[in-house]
């Protein structure tokens, strides 16, 4: 055996998966929200694209009961850029599986605004005018300090009211804010007290206890025993009453008015002004029953309507042109159809998907979250003739709207949880639906995690008692000890 160099030809075959093809598969991950940014920077760079109004020609509906279109064979990237005919299935491309060239092309649009390519039937509802218009926590400290500092002092507060978090919580450490500043901590601390005396009540406080004790102060409650009350919250978050008795020195009419008195404080006094504008969640798909079964729609409302402008490109192409202008037409035309076919594309696949996962969960559809059957991508896949990783991009970051409310694609795949009778595995969802009622219906009788594994196996659940207790703890909601404590507070 030698060990010199030398050359040797070898044949392989991989799947090469051009710029535009990956775009066109990173599409699907997309929500309608983020696809109207893709189409506004397409447009942008590409003077042959336009909008157009309401069409009625996409392809919206298909009911969850009709049999799924017959595949059609994959087309490469050029064809889905210079062929007539949309690939059926162009987009199902198991990524992992492959590798890339890389491009100039290999992006994908940004994240923004509004949503993606279809028709649109009407104006779509301004949800911005239901914003909630009132200054935010800032403006109104800003303003109190204007009327009660000037000068250096002016200058502190405004350092400090920029500390001060959307609850009302200072979260600096006035040695640094001195520090930074150049001023000594003593007048830091009297420019703090000036804060706390604002409007709300309790704003500029570094803790809960603190926050509470300046509320009782402005109504006149702080005594000693509503301060050592306040100095031991985390003996009353226990619902330790007789240690708190026994430290505040009263007895039990005393304690359950101090206590009282307490709850009807503001915690976070600055909740109650404008934060950041919360995003509404806007559904990429509706479901309706009519006569026929399930209708599934794309929310069109606020999709564009992309077209090729044909007129244009033929005026452009009529005109006289160099080589590199036609090079530069040619282009765009290409890049122009490529994005309506893969904008088509992707809404059919959504479609698709979803037509699926409303005939697998049609029981919950039609009684509810109880009756929510277990479902994995891998049975929507197989039963679609698609790759598991298409189904995976298709559900993420989509919603669907139905008379129950309003879903994320994702919630309908949830884990099987076997019957205790030996009959069909039910969903971990609709378990912990049942969980929540119990534990909403207990009434003075707390029920332990024993007794709601018992009850659950009453109802056909063949669940463990660790699996009662993640459930509950993922829902937010507490032990038996909790809530015993919880509802002795309630009482006192």
């Amino acid at each position: 055996m030698t060990l010199a160099p030398r050359l040797d030809l070898r044949q392989s075959q991989s799947l090469v998966m051009t710029p535009q093809l990956q775009q066109a598969i990173k599409l699907l991950t997309l929500s309608n929200l983020e696809i109207e940014g893709v189409i506004a920077e397409e447009i942008e760079k590409n003077p042959l694209l336009e909008t157009a109004p309401a069409a009625g020609d996409a392809p919206a509906a298909a009911p969850a009961d009709a049999p799924a279109p017959a595949r059609e064979e994959p087309a490469g990237a050029d064809e889905l850029v210079m062929a007539g005919e949309g690939a059926g299935e162009s987009l199902d491309v198991d990524i992992a599986a492959e590798r890339f060239d890389d491009g100039p092309g290999d992006h994908a649009g940004p994240s923004a605004g509004a949503t993606a390519s279809g028709s649109a039937s009407g104006e779509a509802i301004d949800f911005d005018s239901f914003a909630d218009t009132s200054e935010s926590l800032a403006d109104v400290l800003l303003a109190q300090a204007g009327a009660a500092f000037a000068g250096a002092d002016l200058m502190i507060a405004r350092a400090l009211i920029d500390q001060i978090d959307e609850a009302g919580y200072l979260r600096a450490d006035l040695i640094d804010v001195a520090r930074r500043l150049g001023v000594p901590l003593s007048r830091i601390e009297a420019v703090l007290a000036g804060i706390q005396r604002f409007e709300p009540t309790g704003v500029g406080a570094r803790d809960l206890a603190e926050c509470l004790a300046i509320q009782a102060r402005e109504a006149d409650r702080y005594d000693p025993c509503m301060a050592r009350l306040i100095d031991n919250l985390d003996w009353l978050a226990r619902g330790d009453l007789s240690r708190l008795r026994r430290l505040c020195g009263v007895d039990d009419e005393d304690l359950a008015d101090m206590i009282r008195e307490l709850r009807g404080y503001d915690p976070k006094p600055g909740c109650r002004f404008g934060g950041d504008t919360p995003m509404p969640v806007i559904p990429d798909l509706t479901v309706v029953r009519t006569r026929d079964g399930w209708a599934i729609e794309m929310n069109s409302a606020t999709l564009p309507r992309v077209l090729v402008n044909r007129r244009y490109y033929g005026e452009l192409s009529a005109g006289p042109q160099d080589k590199g202008s036609k090079a530069w037409l040619a282009e765009k035309l290409a890049s122009a159809n490529w994005l309506v076919k893969a904008l088509d594309q992707r809404q059919r696949t959504i479609i698709r998907v979803a037509t699926e996962i409303v005939k697998q969960q049609e029981a919950f559809f039609l009684k509810g979250v109880a009756h929510l059957r277990p479902l994995t991508l891998r049975q929507v896949a197989e039963a679609i003739e698609m790759h598991e990783s298409t189904v995976s991009r298709v559900t993420s970051n989509k919603y669907l709207s139905c008379a129950r409310g309003l879903f994320e694609l994702k919630y309908f795949f949830t884990s099987a949880i076997q019957a205790a009778d030996g009959g069909d595995a039910v969903s971990a969802e609709a378990v912990k639906s049942a969980i929540r009622a119990l534990i909403a219906g207990e009434g003075d009788t707390i029920l332990s995690d024993d007794t709601l594994v018992e009850m659950l196996n009453a109802k056909g659940f063949g669940i463990a008692r660790r699996t009662v207790a993640k459930y509950r703890e993922a829902m937010g909601i507490g032990s038996s000890v909790q809530r015993r404590r919880a509802k002795a507070l309630q009482g006192a």
